[in-house]
């Protein structure tokens, strides 16, 4: 499974990241993604959906999508702040 991991004072922050290719919005939450990286040392693979017909079905109309604890917590156009929030979560 594809993680992203957050170093979160707490512990580790283990969020999934789904997304496909061809996809803008995707794309951009990529390189917020990377962005936050400069920031706070975090890593991630990434999920391309297509590849799981089940993951396909769930977040075909919603990526890209970020799961914590396997729930959806940020799809769509996610932003910097967006995925800063979650370290408050």
């Amino acid at each position: 499974m594809n993680r992203l991991i957050i170093w979160n004072c707490g512990g580790f922050l283990n969020i999934t990241f789904y997304r496909q290719d061809g996809c803008p919005l995707c794309d951009e939450a990529e390189q917020m993604l990377k962005l936050v990286q400069e920031d706070y040392p975090l890593t991630w693979t990434t999920f391309d959906i297509r590849t799981d017909d089940a993951v396909h079905e769930k977040y075909m109309m919603m990526v890209p999508v970020i799961e914590r604890n396997d729930e959806p917590v940020l799809f769509g156009n996610i932003g910097y702040i967006d995925i800063l929030e979650l370290f408050d979560k």
